[in-house]
């Protein structure tokens, strides 16, 4: 299994902040460690705690807070909504959702993430 790991970077309404960002197609959702929040984004409670479940059988994480944020592949601005995982293995992933909505494509063979801008261009009609 491969697996793409970079650093992109992240900004939020308190300023912006480069997390090593692990993309997982295999994580339904996108998630922030709470650690790196600080001087980014101030997190919002959800309205009902969420448990995400771990590999771990029958383990299962509260998820009591989610975070907007935009983020930036190759000069690309992009956005979405982050689950605020206590202790995350990483400082951030992308999950399926993310990569999915804004087709964001993973080459293993050279480890890159490719986006195409056009994707990314707001649309006025």
């Amino acid at each position: 299994m491969s697996v793409l790991k970079l650093p992109l970077l992240y900004a939020g309404s308190q300023g912006e902040k480069n997390l090593y960002t692990l993309f997982d197609s295999g994580a339904n959702l996108s998630c922030i460690d709470e650690k790196h929040l600080e001087k980014l984004e101030k997190p919002v409670h959800l309205g009902r705690v969420r448990k995400l479940a771990t590999a771990s059988e029958g383990h299962f994480i509260e998820i009591k807070e989610a975070v907007r944020l935009d983020f930036y592949i190759h000069d690309v601005l992009l956005s979405d909504e982050f689950l605020v995982v206590p202790n995350l293995s990483e400082e951030a992933i992308i999950g399926a959702a993310t990569l999915q909505k804004w087709r964001i494509k993973l080459n293993f063979e050279d480890d890159k993430v490719e986006v195409d801008p056009k994707v990314a261009k707001l649309q006025l009609i």
